[in-house]
């Protein structure tokens, strides 16, 4: 090991990823924190205006109606899947 590998903030891997390993990973998605990237504005912002607390809430429930529909869309193609 190095100087430079004992004094780096970032971890080292002992072992190699396996990509055989069964373990799932999941991703937790913050729509409001995505949202207010999208729109360049912060919560400051959204707290203290009004038009910009509608606009969001409106991007958040155009979020919303797109996350829900596609869904629906993954289980409808499951239910009506053609066996083969």
């Amino acid at each position: 090991m190095s100087f430079f590998e004992f004094f780096s903030p970032y971890p080292r891997r002992s072992t190699p990823i396996d990509l055989s390993d069964p373990t799932e990973y999941i991703v937790v998605q913050r729509p409001l924190r995505r949202i207010l990237a999208f729109t360049g504005r912060s919560i400051d912002d959204v707290v203290n205006n009004s038009i910009v607390k509608r606009e969001v809430l409106g991007y958040y429930k155009l979020h919303k109606q797109i996350h829900r529909s596609a869904e629906v869309r993954d289980l409808e193609r499951q239910w009506n899947a053609i066996p083969r």
